[in-house]
């Protein structure tokens, strides 16, 4: 079936570059973006991101590593809390300080 008209991108073509990525890169998170990209194409209009999405949904391939679930891009609710607190301590010595 056709899913993008624009870039004529069937179900099968992104069932097999889901399938590709998962089998290159067992880690990788997979999205609409690298989709188009491994094709080798790129969204035009995003009229059909609702069935490309729901496309990818139905991929066994597509689920989230293990190792990767409840991953935050490395910054931990610690970490935020120690740079909004040195934040605060940098603003309260700069304005005393001051007065």
């Amino acid at each position: 079936m056709i899913v993008c008209h624009c870039q004529s991108i069937s179900s099968h073509d992104i069932h097999a570059a889901i399938d590709w990525m998962r089998a290159a890169d067992p880690d990788t998170l997979i999205t609409p973006g690298k989709v188009y990209r491994a094709l080798g194409k790129a969204a035009d209009c995003g009229g059909c991101l609702p069935l490309f999405l729901d496309t990818m949904r139905r991929n066994d391939n597509l689920e989230v590593p293990m190792n990767l679930r409840g991953w935050r891009g490395g910054a931990t609710q610690e970490s935020k809390a120690c740079k909004a607190t040195r934040k605060s301590s940098t603003t309260s010595i700069g304005r005393s300080g001051a007065s």
